[in-house]
């Protein structure tokens, strides 16, 4: 429904309306003068004067009306008009003393008259349809806006973002500069025939900055932003999501050149060869959004961004060149990107001089820009809560313990044997990572309690940035976590709970070595299950038969066998140096890197 359909329905309800309100105030004053008055002869008015029943008498001087009260009937007034002069009736009155004569009055206004009786309900009345024809246009707007797009449009000055506020993805950056420099001087590219990208795709794990950068594309643009959710267009009604596709395709080509950014496209751009789970909606809204990516003209400035951490998900026709022509990868950052992402995150807030962010950098590997602005602000809160001025290393470091696992279980209080059977279980652990080669080295152990659900932990650091992992390495990894329920059999010759965590990562290791990289005698180079979701918790997907799975549980089960057995070994080996690195982590229930090497150097 247009704008001028929407007046006219509007128009015609108010015309109704106050048909409605003038039948019903004639109606109204009628019943009321009904109830209220009552027409009687001269000749009767005078009977009841004579009989003493009346008491109250009135006279109009303008109308000359006789307005009068009968007793035992006051809430009703009767009125008559007088066929003899008003000094006779007058006269008449005063000779039988009626009690309330008050005589003459005088001419009743009949605009005052008209504006109570009248004009006064109809202003009543008007402020009502006010209020009604407010409910009445939000309703029919609600109701006939199926089609109407809910996008935001975000001036230059309202993101508040630029690439200067986004640290850590140079490369993402590189890819969308050359798009703000194409809405900035398009006639630079169309001279030499190149044309404008229709869209560009953001891919990448949550928390990495993906809608960040496309808000710093549209600040740095200064063009409007229109910007969507793909969960929005979905609709109940089947053929609202792609009216609203059209809508918001129509308003961005009425304000090119401009900036459309759509959040989480896997909502509605989900593959269509997934017969079982696709939706008539859902389907409907890709082949609309689809058309639209093909129909408008590129040249105009108007740039389609998209941003997804499930790309496989996506339709190919979604991803083709002319539709998404670029895929801006946003990673995890590494050492350099993190440093910089927490030099910007630390600019607005108050640093001690004696903060190293560097330390900061080096001890959070795999961490994502929202992870890293997340250890800054509980840093923050934390010196706060220390009645500090400002953020000192150790509220850094003390964050990042709480981000990982969690804050302080004060109330959690250990049995001296629970207690020996955590620092044993943590020793494991952190003997075996600093006596195997391919093993990341000791930054931390405690056995304090954290609102995780840890009773303890060993934080490793590796010494480098690792882009690829040897075959060795991730046997070491398995042995370093199967190291603290091996640590259990040794010191205590049992095993407990504690180990639940560890034997998970173990097993995901060892059956990734044997299902994806190959890492196995008996399947050499075969792939017997695809990772899904990269970006989110990579869940493989098996490629094999039921026979070929029972192999890979026994080819599992033998590497952890070895790797177990492995721990044990070791452990048994230098079981006098941990049982003496115990009773210093007994005693102070928290062992830095640096004092964990300095016990084993003394005791070497």
């Amino acid at each position: 429904m247009n704008d001028d359909d929407l007046k006219k329905k509007k128009i015609r309800a108010g015309i109704i309306y106050a048909v409605v309100v003038i039948v019903l105030m004639i109606l109204i004053n009628q019943f009321m003068n009904s109830m209220q008055t009552k027409d009687v002869l001269y000749s009767e008015f005078k009977t009841m004067v004579s009989e003493g029943k009346v008491t109250a008498v009135e006279i109009n001087t303008g109308s000359g009306e006789i307005n009068f009260k009968v007793q035992g009937d006051d809430y009703k007034v009767y009125i008559t008009d007088p066929t003899e002069d008003l000094t006779t009736v007058t006269a008449y009155i005063e000779k039988y003393k009626v009690p309330e004569y008050t005589g003459v009055t005088t001419e009743t206004n009949i605009w005052l008259s008209l504006l109570i009786q009248w004009v006064l309900p109809l202003l009543i009345f008007a402020v009502l349809w006010r209020f009604l024809a407010k409910g009445l246009t939000k309703n029919m707007g609600d109701s006939m806006s199926f089609g109407k797009s809910n996008a935001k449009i975000y001036a230059e000055n309202e993101t508040g973002v630029r690439f200067a506020d986004v640290a850590g993805e140079d490369e993402a950056k590189e890819s969308l500069v050359e798009i703000v420099d194409l809405l900035h001087n398009p006639q630079k590219y169309t001279e030499i025939g190149a044309r404008m990208p229709k869209g560009a795709l953001l891919v990448g794990p949550p928390g990495t900055g993906k809608t960040l950068l496309a808000k710093a594309v549209a600040g740095e643009a200064g063009v409007p932003f229109f910007s969507m959710s793909g969960s929005e267009f979905v609709q109940m009604f089947v053929g609202m999501g792609a009216a609203r596709v059209r809508d918001l395709f129509k308003q961005a080509q009425e304000k090119a050149p401009c900036i459309v950014f759509i959040d989480e496209i896997d909502a509605i751009g989900r593959s269509r060869d997934q017969s079982l789970s696709t939706n008539d909606e859902r389907e409907q809204t890709l082949n609309q959004l689809l058309t639209e990516m093909d129909g408008f003209d590129s040249s105009k400035g108007v740039v389609i961004l998209g941003a997804t951490n499930r790309p496989e998900i996506l339709d190919p026709a979604l991803l083709r060149p002319g539709r998404f022509d670029r895929r801006v990868i946003v990673e995890i950052p590494d050492y350099p990107g993190r440093l910089a992402i927490l030099k910007v995150h630390a600019k607005k807030v108050r640093m001690s001089d004696s903060v190293k962010l560097e330390a900061i950098a080096k001890t959070t590997p795999g961490a994502s820009g929202a992870d890293l602005a997340n250890i800054i602000n509980e840093a923050a809160l934390l010196a706060v809560r220390k009645n500090r001025k400002m953020v000192e290393q150790w509220d850094l470091e003390e964050a990042l313990e709480v981000v990982i696992a969690g804050n302080v279980k004060k109330d959690r209080v250990l049995s001296p044997k629970e207690k020996r059977s955590v620092a044993y279980h943590e020793l494991g652990h952190a003997f075996l990572a600093h006596i195997l080669p391919c093993a990341d080295e000791v930054h931390k152990i405690t056995i304090i309690p954290r609102t995780k659900g840890a009773l303890g932990y060993t934080m490793q650091l590796p010494g480098e940035e690792k882009y690829l992992v040897t075959r060795e390495e991730m046997e070491d990894q398995i042995a370093v976590s199967l190291a603290g329920r091996a640590a259990e059999e040794v010191m205590l010759g049992q095993v407990s709970t504690g180990a639940a965590n560890d034997i998970e990562q173990a097993t995901t290791t060892a059956r990734r070595m044997v299902t994806i990289y190959g890492m196995t005698d008996r399947f050499d180079m075969v792939g017997l299950e695809s990772p899904s979701g990269q970006y989110l918790d990579g869940r493989p997907v098996s490629n094999c038969s039921a026979e070929t799975q029972t192999q890979i549980d026994q080819e599992i089960l033998a590497i952890i066998k070895k790797q177990h057995q492995r721990a044990i070994n070791l452990l048994l080996e230098n079981k006098e140096k941990v049982q003496v690195l115990s009773e210093y982590l007994l005693e102070k229930e928290t062992l830095t890197g640096e004092e964990f090497l300095r016990i084993l150097a003394e005791n070497s």
